[in-house]
């Protein structure tokens, strides 16, 4: 039970301090098009601006759900689950969350797959290329680059995705621990 609690502490406090920092994400977002809306306006429109916030938003969605999952602030159907005890609670998520965890783990191969794509790996293993670029046996191939005008890399925000997603995981397996030590009646 002590490594559970340590792996729930270390989890939360990653979590919850990466949170912090992506939530004020939306000042540069909302940075980003303000300039937008100036440029259009003013001056020629600047073809960065529109793609740049999506890539904002998707790393502020990305890596604030973690933290949105720790502090329950995730959107549930609480028709029946607010009336039901804690004990009810933590068994319906703890068979919940398992759905959850698998989901992820499919996502998070999709996003390393497409991140090794990104960087130029044509094959089906993308554990593989990516052992390969740690030890030096593979090289980065052509990268690839969005299809608009202004045409930028596509790995770093597919990078974001995998910690983002990681994270997502990560949390989801220490909501799962809290719900096993609420089930044996212990403290968290």
């Amino acid at each position: 039970m002590r490594v559970l609690r340590r792996f729930i502490g270390a989890v939360d406090g990653v979590n919850y301090y990466t949170g912090r920092v992506v939530m004020y994400g939306i000042f540069v977002l909302m940075g980003i098009l303000l300039w937008s809306s100036i440029s259009k306006t003013f001056f020629l429109p600047s073809l960065w601006t529109l793609e740049m916030a999506q890539f904002v938003m998707v790393g502020y969605y990305i890596l604030g759900g973690p933290y949105s999952i720790q502090l329950g602030s995730n959107v549930r159907m609480d028709l029946l689950y607010g009336e039901w005890s804690l004990r009810k609670k933590a068994w319906v998520d703890l068979f919940t969350v398992l759905f959850l965890i698998f989901y992820l783990g499919v996502l998070l191969w999709g996003a390393l797959a497409s991140t090794a794509y990104s960087l130029g790996f044509w094959g089906s293993n993308p554990l593989e290329f990516f052992g390969g670029l740690v030890t030096g046996s593979q090289e980065v191939g052509r990268l690839e680059r969005s299809p608009t005008a202004w045409r930028p890399v596509m790995w770093p925000i597919k990078v974001v995705m995998i910690v983002g997603i990681f994270l997502m995981l990560l949390q989801c397996l220490s909501e799962l621990f809290k719900d096993v030590l609420r089930l044996r009646g212990e403290a968290i």
